[in-house]
């Protein structure tokens, strides 16, 4: 393999050079200088892994990233994006992914495509996604900042979002244009809650729509977050790596 490769022919480098500063050092000098450089290889290892674990999955085969469109405008319509996330157009102001990509477990994804083609087949233009898979580290972010269960999970357990069995969505009519849902997304009151009922008749009828929807093809809603949809099924392990952009 490259990596093994690359460290062995780096090994025998480091021993070279120990083997000639052995020559030239007193015992003392010659084993302070060794110590040094083993703990400079073990850093050096730690942090290549970091940087591998947060490049990309750690099994490929278990994600599946959706095809999505930027307030698409084809017929039928693709699934909507608008990931706020990547913007500081968000409740915690910061840029929080590097760019828009909606990862999620393989049978997650597929049940939102159906979810998706459900809505189209009933006269709307389908589904708007906000969030799919959230890297844990960047929970962990969110958390620092809005330290609310109701709203924001605990890092130390994960949510599903982390585990890619989780969406923020919302609905959007034959031109695109999103559903009236009483509140906008992320909005952390009790005005967002499923049980919140002092709404028109309309809005709860969206409401009414998208959960319906959703927990046809095997989604549970959150009470406190009418965008918010986890996958009833498995609970696999926490994602802690970070997409790239190309």
């Amino acid at each position: 393999m490259p990596f093994f490769s690359t460290w062995v022919s780096a090994g025998r480098i480091i021993y070279q050079i120990l083997i000639n500063l052995g020559k030239m050092m007193s015992r003392w000098q010659y084993a302070i200088v060794a110590i040094g450089m083993c703990l400079l290889i073990i850093i050096g290892t730690n942090q290549l892994s970091i940087a591998t674990n947060l490049a990309a999955p750690a099994d490929p085969l278990q994600w599946r990233e959706l095809p999505l469109d930027r307030h698409s405008t084809k017929s039928p319509r693709a699934i909507d994006l608008d990931f706020t996330y990547a913007t500081t157009n968000n409740f915690v102001k910061i840029k929080l992914y590097p760019c828009p990509r909606c990862f999620l477990r393989p049978e997650v994804a597929a049940a939102v495509q159906q979810a998706h083609q459900q809505l189209q087949q009933q006269g709307y233009g389908g589904l708007r996604l906000f969030d799919c898979y959230r890297p844990q580290p960047i929970q962990q972010k969110m958390w620092q900042i809005k330290p609310d269960e109701r709203y924001v999970a605990n890092p130390a357990t994960g949510s599903a979002h982390n585990r890619g069995t989780a969406v923020d969505l919302t609905i959007v009519d034959i031109e695109g244009k999103p559903l009236d849902m009483g509140t906008p997304f992320d909005e952390f009151s009790p005005k967002a809650h499923h049980t919140y009922q002092a709404l028109s008749p309309k809005i709860l009828l969206h409401r009414s729509l998208l959960k319906k929807t959703m927990a046809s093809v095997g989604f549970r809603h959150l009470d406190t977050e009418w965008w918010h949809y986890a996958w009833k099924g498995q609970k696999p392990p926490v994602g802690k790596w970070v997409w790239d952009c190309k």
